[in-house]
């Protein structure tokens, strides 16, 4: 929804977007573009619209639950632009966990075995709220699920 929402994952995680002057420089749109943008963000519950001065009155937006969780996809969405849009000299920002003190670089785990997981070892089958046959996959099992569900019930 934001034009530029790469700018979104260099801020400290996701904290608070205040519509000012420098935040529109930055994306490069209009104030009422911007102001649109934030009001859908607000009415799907993504932000909050909060006071922040009472004279005049200004408000900032901060990330609700639903916002915070999205932090993994942005990460994934800036990632992708650093290792393939990148100029030569490398990454314009890096990213440190807090807790070790190393950069790193985003990586999506099972959240079962904590295995790195690639497209081609994950399949999609429906799901208990999958309701309309035009919304599930054309093919519901890999080729060979069948054989290493076996095998690993034999074992």
């Amino acid at each position: 929804m934001l034009d530029g929402a790469n700018d979104l994952g260099h801020r400290r995680p996701l904290d608070a977007i205040d519509p000012s002057g420098l935040l529109l420089e930055r994306l490069g749109i209009t104030r009422p573009i911007l102001a649109d943008r934030l009001k859908k963000l607000v009415d799907e519950f993504v932000l909050v619209k909060v006071p922040y001065q009472q004279r005049p009155l200004r408000y900032e937006y901060r990330l609700t639950q639903k916002g915070l969780d999205l932090f993994p996809i942005v990460m994934a969405i800036v990632h992708w632009g650093d290792v393939y849009m990148a100029h030569k000299k490398g990454r314009p920002l890096l990213h440190t966990h807090d807790l070790c003190g190393k950069d790193f670089d985003p990586v999506m785990v099972c959240s079962e075995c904590g295995d790195p997981l690639s497209p081609r070892q994950v399949h999609v089958h429906p799901g208990p709220g999958a309701k309309d046959p035009r919304h599930l996959p054309l093919q519901t099992d890999p080729p060979g699920a069948r054989r290493m569900i076996k095998e690993k019930a034999a074992s």
